[in-house]
Order: structure tokens, then sequence, then C-alpha cells
């Protein structure tokens, strides 16, 4: 029991560790679970020894995974990516498989585990993928939707592969093409049975679970859901997976699907993490620094055959050049499915735990290059195509045209900035660095020039020394400073205008020579202030008052706010971060009677006194204290602390 218990603590520990780390790094966590069950294993330090058994436990992580998968799967999404889904998706996964299968072959490796190795590696990472995306929103866009659709399908692809891994593993088997149709069959008829089930029963049971509002009781139910489903396949001799797929789908469409995957999520993730950690534990060390040349040689020729080949999928399909490369760069890893493959093939005899560590260490090197993949897939890709890419021909403006505008950075903002100037009838050029949307600018008839706007020959170009105004529209504050510098040197007069997140870099951006500065984040604010004031009936005239001074005094009531738990210790420049923090003098206050100038308080601002229910915002410097009164100071986190700690009786 103590053994069993110190096992348990050392294993929580490592893999908290691990995780934190990895996600420092920007590396994804499942690469820590499986750090650490190298470290734990026969092939690290020894503390696991008996691999059959975490095996087992780890299988129910398959379980989950496959119950919220299926809650997550959507049928109407999966028919609006159709022509990716079921064109690009077979193809993809088919000649991925048929390709790694015929070098296995070649390099004299047996039929069943060629076809696992191919079935493994032509799967793409769906968590790290789909997280990427949506973290920098680019779900919705071409590249988004087709690595989507790509993926949908490899999903489907990986619950058919659990579902007939086990059939081909048997030895002996003579009639495997009618065992094959006796499970697809079965696999039918449960499907059958569990839409009648989840159509009909399911969702009267959660709603009398729900009558309960008992959420233990809610949250029972949605693990004897999941493991019915599980049960029934595995008596029906099919893989557990299957069953828990399908239950989640059925369950998809309805409306307690948000809660039970609220619900099941720490079971699921617990389980799965480890699941990864006993993979991690068929990876010997030894072995990885004999072959490393070899792993190394074959992640590399996956990665370039799966980008390359889905570049031409999507290129057959009809979608531009460069969405099919950005998709291909994107999905050319392998995936987590890989890891379940690998692990059910050691689990019914198929395949070696030296082969399966071979294996585990290609997979593992494509994951962990996958995130700055995905990072700089566009800068990438615009690299790869720019020798096959044609550069409209962008003569110097016209010296004829005076005081326009010009554009630094053509994306939405840009683009929507550019519409409204033609609306009242002034000038503009942008400039750009994205050859796609140059040519499709260019082709629509509208004034754009390639090439880095921090450069003093391509601001020439624009026409710099006759323009009027300059706006960058991006949000990169230390390029905006780069352009300013470049643009003072040439034309001093000129005035720039210059978009941000929010207030971090503003007054490097005014020191350096911008005459506005617009943070999105407090822009944001302010139109919502302005809203809510006009539907309580505030006249409109008190409204614009308020947005002018605080754009006047640059923002100032609206820096700093109550950061909760996610406080960041320093903001993008590497400055300390500014809170804001209340402190009461109640009690034996020391600040009480001081006045504001006389308690001394060092790179900390009073924002505001809140004193019987009334408040007093930027107080002066000779105001009293007194008890009861609610101070809110801004400043950086240790300054507020020491400061609060005189003001209370330091």
């Amino acid at each position: 029991m103590h053994e069993a218990l110190t096992l348990i603590v050392v294993l929580l520990g490592s893999a908290v560790a691990a995780v934190v780390l990895f996600r420092r790094l920007g590396m994804p966590p499942i690469l820590a679970y499986l750090l650490c069950g190298l470290a734990a294993g026969p092939f690290g330090f020894g503390w696991i020894t008996d691999l059959e058994g975490i095996q087992h436990l780890a299988e129910f992580g398959i379980v989950f995974l496959l119950f919220t998968l299926g809650l997550e799967f959507s049928i109407p999404r999966l028919l609006t990516l159709r022509r990716v889904v079921f064109g690009a998706g077979p193809l993809q996964v088919i000649l991925t498989g048929l390709a790694v299968f015929a070098v296995m072959r070649l390099l004299g490796f047996s039929s069943l585990t060629a076809g696992i190795t191919g079935c493994a590696l032509s799967l793409s990472s769906t968590a790290i993928v789909i997280r990427e995306l949506i973290g920098r929103g680019a779900v919705n866009t071409g590249y988004g939707r087709s690595a989507t659709g790509i993926l949908l399908f490899q999903d489907l692809a990986a619950v058919l592969m659990l579902v007939l891994l086990p059939l081909f593993s048997q030895e002996g088997n003579d009639n495997l093409l009618g065992m094959t149709a006796l499970t697809l069959g079965k696999s039918l008829l449960l499907f059958v049975g569990i839409f009648i089930a989840g159509k009909w029963i399911l969702p009267r049971l959660l709603e009398e679970t729900g009558r309960t509002r008992s959420d233990e009781v809610f949250v029972m139910t949605a693990l004897l859901l999941a493991l019915v489903a599980a049960w029934v396949t595995h008596w029906l001799g099919l893989s557990m997976a299957l069953g828990a797929f399908l239950a989640g789908m059925m369950l998809g469409e309805s409306h307690f699907r948000h809660q039970i995957e609220a619900d099941l999520r720490p079971f699921r993730d617990l389980l799965l993490g480890l699941f990864f950690i006993s993979v991690g534990m068929l990876v010997d060390p030894n072995l990885f620094a004999s072959q490393w040349h070899w792993i190394f040689l074959a992640a590399v020729s996956i990665m370039l055959f799966k980008g390359l080949l889905i570049m031409m999928l999507l290129k057959l399909l009809g979608d531009r050049t460069e969405v099919g490369l950005r998709s291909g760069i994107i999905l050319s890893q392998c995936g987590e499915f890989g890891f379940v493959l690998v692990a059910l093939a050691v689990s019914h005899n198929v395949m070696t735990p030296g082969k399966a560590g071979l294996l585990v260490s290609i997979t593992v090197l494509t994951m962990s290059v996958t995130p700055a993949l995905i990072q700089n897939s566009g800068r990438l890709t615009r690299r790869l195509l720019r020798p096959w890419l044609s550069v409209p021909d962008d003569a110097p403006l016209s010296k004829d045209i005076q005081g326009h505008v010009i554009l630094c950075g053509y994306g939405r903002v840009g683009q929507n900035l550019m519409r409204y100037l033609g609306n009242f009838h002034h000038q503009a050029i942008a400039v750009d660095l994205d050859l796609v949307r140059l040519q499709e600018a260019s082709a629509a008839g509208e004034k754009i020039l390639y090439g880095d706007a921090s450069r003093k020959d391509i601001l020439e170009r624009a026409g710099i020394e006759r323009a009027r105004l300059l706006v960058v529209t991006f949000d990169n504050a230390r390029l905006a400073e780069r352009i300013i510098h470049t643009v003072r040197d040439i034309n001093p007069d000129i005035r720039v205008l210059v978009r941000t997140r929010d207030e971090t870099h503003l007054e490097g951006l005014i020191e350096a020579g911008a005459a506005e500065v617009v943070p999105e984040v407090l822009e944001a604010s302010l139109m919502l202030v302005a809203h809510a004031l006009m539907m309580l009936d505030v006249p409109f005239e008190r409204v614009l008052a308020t947005l002018r001074k605080t754009r006047r005094e640059r923002y100032r009531m609206l820096r700093g706010y109550y950061h909760g738990d996610s406080f960041p210790t320093s903001d993008s420049a590497g400055n300390p971060y500014r809170l804001l923090h209340a402190v009461t003098l109640s009690g034996q206050a020391r600040a009480i009677g001081l006045s504001i100038e006389e308690c001394s308080l060092k790179d900390v601002e009073i924002r505001e006194i809140k004193r019987g229910g009334q408040g007093e915002e930027n107080p002066a410097s000779d105001t009293r204290l007194q008890a009861d009164d609610t101070l809110i100071l801004y400043g950086p986190l240790e300054a507020v602390e020491a400061a609060e700690t005189k003001l209370l009786g330091g």
C-alpha cells in the first residue's frame, strides 16, 4: 500500500512539473506525459515494472477520449466540409498508409507491422492542430477549414482502425474477409441500437437525473453512459472505443452535450495522461541513441510526404496553392491516435515494444515541432511560394498625387480603412508583404505596393514626401516604432496614426513621434461605455465629451484593472505589469488622518477614494484620509504591496 501511494505521488508530481514546464516552452503537454512515462518505465528509473496492469487502466483513457470525440463530432459540420472530408481526407489517409506500408515492406517488416505503422503515421494530431487554430482565431480561414475537414475524416478513420486492429491481430484467421464483414455488420447493428437509445431513451434518462439537481448523480450518469457503451461493444467482441464514440455522437446533438463534456473532462484528462505515460514506457533511450539518424530521417520524410500530398490533393479540389501548402504544413505531423494504435498493437502482441518505441519516437519528434510550424506557417508558405508567385508591377506613385494616406498593412483593418477613405474621396495606397493579398487587391484595381513598410525605399515609392497621413494598421509595436523613425527621417511633418492591442506601448510610440495611438482593447471599452450611456438616455453631448476627455488624457481612466488569478508578471515589452488594487483603511491603519502627500507612496498612484458610498477620482495630494476609506491603488505589483503595507501599519 505504501509503495503504491509513493508511486502515485511520484507519477503525479513529475507529471504536473513536466506539463507546467512544457506549457511554458509552448510545447504540447502530451510530450510531457510521454517523458514521465520514459522516466518511470523499465527503460528509465524502473519505478513501474507491471506494464500490463497500468495499460489496462490506461485503456479507459481511450474510452473517454473517444466518448468526448463523439460529443464534439458534428454531422452538420461534416456535411458543410464534405468536399474536403470525403475528397482529400480518404485519399490522404489511404495514400500515406500505402506509401509507408511499401517502404516498411521493402525494409523487411511483416505485412501486419507495416500496415499498423502506415495507419499510425497517416493520422495527424487533432488535439494540437485544433487547439492552435482556435487560439489563433484561424478555424474559419481557408486553410483552417481545409485542415479541419481532413482531421474530421482522420478521426473517423482512427475509429475504424481501432475496430479492425484486434481482428487483424488474430493468428490463424483463414476467413479474414468474412470476419471483417461480420465485424462491420455488428458495428452497423450497434450504431442502430445506440441511435435508438440516443434518440428516445438517453434524453429522458438525463432529464430525470437533471431534475434531481444533484451534480453527483449527473456525473455518475455521464460516467455510466460512457462505460456501458464501451462494455456493450466489448461484449459483442468489438473495440470498446467504438461504443464510446457512437454513444458520444448520439449525445452530441442533445442540449446536455456541454454539461456532459465538462463533467467528464477531469476523468478523461487524468486517464489520458496515464495512457500517454504508459506509451512513454515503451521508449528505450538506448534504442533511440543508436537509431537516432533513422528516426530523424523517418520523421522528416513523413512530414515532407504528408505536407506535399495534402497540398496536391487540395489543389486538385480547387483550393489555392497557398491554402493547400499551409494546410499541408499544419497537418504534416503524426498524431495522438498513432499512440493509441501502437499501444493496442503491443497489448495484442502484434508489435514488439522495441518497434513500438521507434514508432513513438518518430511521432514525438514530429509533434514537438508542430507548434512552431503552425505559428510560422504563413511566413513559411510565402517564402516557399515566392519563386512561383509573380509580384504585380507597382510603378512609383504619380507625383501629381498630393496629400494622400499611406496604409502600412492591408489586412482586415487596413482594407476597412481604405473603403471609408474612398467614400470620403481621400486617395490612399497600401503597403503589404502578403503576396496573395497583393495579387487579389491588385486584380481588384486597388493601389497596393509589395514590401516592408519600415524600409526607406518602399516608403518613397509610396510617396511619403507628399503624403498627409500614415497609418500603421497591424498590431506590432516594435515594427511600428521602426516605421515611425524611418518616416520622421524622410518627412518630419507627416502625421502618424498607430494601432496597438493595449496601452503597453502607448507612451513609447508617442515619444517616437506618433500623433495618435489607438489601443483597440481600450477603444472597445470606450465604445461599450458610449453605447451603455446612450441606452440609459444620457445626452449624446455628454457622452461625446466623456469620450473626448478620455482620449485627450490618453486613456488614463482605463489603464489598469483587477486581474484576478490570471495576473501576468510583465507586459509584452518586458515592463512590470501595472494593476488596480483596493485597500480599506479600517481599525488602527497608520494612514488615517494623514494627507496623501504625507503617506509618501512610491511608484503608486491613488486613482480614487471611496468614502460613504461616494467616489472621488484623482484626489488632490492634500486630501486627508479617514477611517473606512477605500483607496484604489494603481501601480506595479511589488509597489502596490509595499504601499498597502505602509498605509495599514508599515
